[in-house]
């Protein structure tokens, strides 16, 4: 008899960043059996190192209006806030060619559009598995404060301020005389600021997904340290799971293994132009300087947060290859950045950290049903906004396991949307 997916109760999530640890919490809620399974422990990696933002209002996407004369500049600069390595630039162009196709001001407008259906609850979703958890407090709800150096970078910030309020993002403008008062670190030539009211700011990333996967195990469900290596099919589709500590047994299956998620999902018959943003951070351990919240200076690539281990300062987007070695000198870019946004900020013993986000060409995650197993379901691709929209994209894949109507229209997010 022919398994229905919404009654599946093994099921196996493949990937323990905080998109994969978010859905498998949701599933547990709805009684399922459980296995998170990665090659790393969860948090380890790409979840490990994020600037710890949760914004509802990031409707925005990579690929804005005007793009295409950029990317000179992008294989000239490798010290620049969005850099491509020219050695990788052929195998990227694919990626390159979508992400510019997605810059024209009628498909950001869609974007934006898709972007806000899916954002607004990015706090509320975290909401259940915070308290059952007891982790709420590493979330914290006090803004962020996007800072401008100038009257040109204000003026050139508008478009982004436009296109929030547009969508119902709150915005406030912020004074200077405000702004000190808010921040008193901020270097005295900052000349505007906007304050966005609704952005909270986790204070150990790689504590709430650890403390997410242990309370998915204290609910019953495993996280197994396992590479997985194949997915084998029986005569209704995918049934198991190989990895190199054994066969998984699987009534439904849910990528959401971040960047290596496209290898998984071609071998389940899609194909997804996936890449990797590599993202640097540098983190400050005790910076005697520091901002109160979140600060963003517009166009520069990167925030600075407030965490429990210091601040940290993270962001800027390198396009290369998964294998690519890491190239310090961006993080050296990031203490020389933090040392004119906070003067006198002591930068001694900075620990440096790079990662891999999980991009596609239109700045929208893969979330949905394979189109052709009904018992697999993708959860990956969130690029910038992975743990903003964790715990949103988990309760979605909760409801299409259990086979409840989404709280959204998730078809601008299918991965046959390429």
């Amino acid at each position: 008899m022919a398994r229905e997916y919404g009654t599946a109760r093994r099921v196996v999530v493949i990937g323990a960043g905080i998109v994969g640890t978010a859905c498998a919490c949701w599933l547990a809620r709805d009684g399922h059996a459980v296995t998170l399974v990665d090659r790393q422990a969860p948090g380890t990696a790409t979840s490990f190192g994020n600037a710890g933002a949760i914004s509802p209002g990031s409707i925005e996407p990579l690929g804005t209006p005007g793009m295409l004369w950029q990317v000179p500049g992008w294989l000239l600069d490798p010290l620049g806030p969005l850099t491509v390595r020219w050695r990788h630039a052929l195998r990227l162009a694919p990626f390159l060619t979508g992400l510019v196709r997605a810059s024209s001001p009628a498909r950001v407008a869609r974007i934006a559009a898709e972007l806000a259906t899916y954002l607004p609850d990015a706090l509320k979703a975290y909401e259940p598995l915070l308290a059952e958890s007891r982790l709420g407090h590493l979330v914290r709800r006090d803004g962020m404060l996007w800072v401008f150096d100038s009257d040109a970078a204000f003026a050139k910030g508008q478009a982004s301020i436009a296109l929030r309020r547009r969508y119902g993002v709150p915005v406030e403008n912020v004074t200077g005389d405000a702004m000190r008062q808010m921040e008193p670190a901020l270097a005295p030539d900052l000349r505007h600021a906007v304050f966005l009211p609704d952005v909270g700011r986790v204070v150990d990333p790689a504590g709430l997904v650890t403390g997410l996967a242990q309370h998915l195990q204290r609910r019953g469900g495993q996280v197994m340290r396992a590479a997985v290596h194949e997915v084998t099919f029986g005569s209704d589709g995918p049934d198991a799971i190989v990895t190199d500590r054994g066969t998984l047994p699987a009534d439904a299956i849910i990528v959401a293994a971040g960047a290596w998620s496209s290898t998984l999902a071609r071998r389940l018959g899609s194909v997804v132009p996936l890449e990797t943003e590599r993202g640097y951070h540098v983190t400050i351990p005790d910076p005697k300087v520091a901002p109160r919240r979140m600060i963003q200076p517009h166009g520069q690539g990167f925030l600075a947060t407030p965490m429990t281990m210091g601040l940290r300062v993270a962001g800027t987007v390198e396009l290369a290859s998964l294998e690519a070695a890491p190239d310090w000198r961006r993080a050296e870019v990031l203490l020389a950045k933090a040392r004119r946004l906070f003067p006198g900020i002591d930068t001694a013993n900075a620990t440096r950290w790079m990662g891999h986000r999980p991009s596609l060409p239109d700045s929208k995650p893969v979330i949905g049903r394979s189109p052709m197993h009904k018992n697999v379901f993708y959860a990956f691709g969130h690029g910038h906004l992975g743990l903003t929209g964790a715990a949103a994209t988990g309760r979605h894949i909760g409801d299409l396991v259990a086979g409840r109507p989404t709280a959204i229209d998730l078809k601008p997010f299918a991965i046959d949307r390429f």
